[in-house]
């Protein structure tokens, strides 16, 4: 009899195991999640599609030809891959040798320490104490040709989205205090801790693509620049295949991710139907 009553317990442990709250959040989190990285798989598939419109070249003589056969010899919105080329003397870097880019950013930043008398701990901030920026003309050549005759020069880069600049410095140093800081440091509620300095270069060199209006002047001189229909001026620090295939894999995955998290719910929401099933055929026994 005792046995017995342990094995209908046991069952009915099972059974309300279908009815468990937990439970039932477990299938309704994976469905919505399910849902959300679906949305966001579509999402990512049209701006793939939207992508994959817009007409790409390389500064060559085919470049040239459409320029000339188009009206104003101008192309709205297209996307330019290249190499970057200093079109004068490019920048150095300040800290690594033999580095030359063509825009050069220097960042300073300091970490402190304040404490909060609400919480009575020690907070972090960060505060940027000094920044520079400096740039020189420079254009997009075609890959791989080691004397280009079409340059497309890039006007106004700093305007354009997209990170394309490379961390070439970082580097970061401790505080130094002595007994008077702290002192000072205690009575004020605040305290450096370290000084960071990083600078970022685009490199001479680099692939770069960029997304803009193209316009040809003068029968020679092609610009990349803002367009002036309201769509987004973008440098991409690579090839337009690598960018591609960048889109690509994120839509992939928020594909898996979807499917992992559908499979989820339907795997726990078929184990509640099971559980349901199994206890009313005990029932009916």
């Amino acid at each position: 009899m005792k046995k017995q009553g342990n094995e209908t317990n046991q069952v009915s442990g099972m059974g309300d195991s279908s009815l468990n709250p937990v439970v039932w959040l477990g299938v309704g989190s994976s469905f919505a999640f399910s849902g959300l990285f679906y949305h966001l798989y579509r999402e990512k598939k049209k701006e793939l599609i939207k992508l994959k419109e817009i007409p790409i070249f390389q500064p060559d003589e085919h470049l040239l030809k459409v320029l000339n056969a188009s009206p104003h010899k101008r192309l709205q919105y297209v996307a330019v891959e290249g190499v970057v080329h200093a079109d004068g003397e490019p920048l150095t870097s300040k800290f690594v040798p033999r580095c030359q880019g063509v825009i050069q950013k220097v960042v300073q930043l300091e970490h402190w320490k304040y404490w909060n008398n609400i919480t009575r701990t020690w907070n972090s901030r960060t505060t940027n104490q000094k920044e520079s920026s400096n740039t020189v003309p420079f254009s997009l050549v075609q890959p791989g040709s080691y004397i280009s005759q079409v340059y497309v020069k890039v006007q106004d880069p700093l305007e354009a989205s997209g990170c394309y600049m490379e961390v070439v410095h970082s580097k970061a140093r401790r505080a130094q205090e002595s007994l008077v800081d702290v002192v000072v440091q205690g009575l004020r509620g605040e305290k450096p801790m370290a000084m960071v300095e990083c600078e970022e270069m685009l490199r001479v060199g680099s692939s770069l693509t960029g997304f803009g209006e193209v316009v040809l002047e003068g029968g020679q001189v092609v610009r990349l620049q803002a367009p002036q229909d309201g769509r987004s001026y973008v440098l991409v620090p690579s090839d337009y295949r690598s960018f591609m295939a960048r889109h690509e894999a994120s839509a992939t995955m928020w594909m898996a991710l979807t499917a992992v998290t559908g499979l989820t719910g339907a795997s726990l929401l078929a184990c509640i139907v099971s559980n349901l099933l199994g206890k009313r055929d005990d029932r009916s026994r």
